[in-house]
């Protein structure tokens, strides 16, 4: 079956398109954070396709809240037995009440969490919050020197904080790039695939034909590390619904 792809932005909300040998189009939502995948027939054109997503926004819209709520991870309680990720392998968490410096330790398979007696469940979730940021600050510089060159951008700055919906996000005027601190939690791949993603947009605004050529070129397996980063939900956070 012969195909073809394009890479469309509709109404803010980023839509693969695969252009098939059938009949009819399919829109499909999927987890964990609501991508949008349309297969079209072969006769149709961009337009075509960005003129019936828009019909379909509602839908879209409906699909994409219900996935992003349930796809949301679990408050932890910080625990010990809990499970907990590092670049993508899981841990189990050993929480140690002790005198001296709280610290975060990787022992084999266990995450050690170091705590004076008596830490809440919210100390206890800053301490390794704070962690997980040091982590990321540790392999973020390597990552920009060796996609900058190749990529042809620099990035003057870069900053780690928590979001709601997002992996990560670009400011092109001034070439800062947002880092979502949950990315320590992924495979390094994945980590390596936001910042080329991210350098990309300080070339390319959207994300329509240039933006997939440019992402082709640079990261020829680009889809399947976004595919392997979705795989996962965002961390926990306290939703104030609109």
């Amino acid at each position: 079956m012969s195909t073809a792809s394009a890479y469309l932005t509709v109404a803010g909300i980023d839509v693969d398109v695969v252009y098939k040998d059938i009949k009819n189009l399919h829109i499909g939502v999927y987890p964990p954070m609501g991508r949008v995948r349309v297969a079209a027939p072969q006769q149709l054109d961009d337009d075509q396709v960005r003129l019936a997503v828009v019909h379909r926004l509602p839908w879209i819209k409906k699909h994409q809240q219900q996935l992003r709520s349930a796809q949301r991870q679990s408050l932890r309680e910080m625990v010990t037995g809990e499970s907990h990720y590092v670049w993508g392998s899981r841990y189990r968490l050993k929480v140690i009440e002790r005198h001296g410096r709280a610290h975060v330790e990787l022992e084999g398979e266990r995450l050690l969490l170091y705590v004076p007696e008596g830490t809440d469940a919210d100390r206890r979730r800053a301490l390794l919050d704070r962690w997980y940021r040091a982590q990321l600050r540790r392999v973020v510089p390597d990552v920009l020197r060796r996609w900058e060159s190749k990529i042809g951008v620099t990035v003057p700055k870069w900053t780690i904080r928590r979001m709601k919906t997002k992996w990560g996000s670009c400011n092109r005027e001034t070439g800062h790039i947002w880092f979502n601190v949950e990315l320590a939690k992924k495979h390094p791949d994945c980590l390596e695939y936001l910042a080329v993603h991210e350098m990309t947009h300080l070339l390319e605004r959207g994300h329509g034909e240039r933006f997939a050529k440019l992402m082709d070129k640079h990261m020829p397996d680009w889809k399947e590390r976004r595919d392997r980063l979705n795989q996962a939900p965002l961390g926990h956070e306290q939703w104030v619904r609109s």
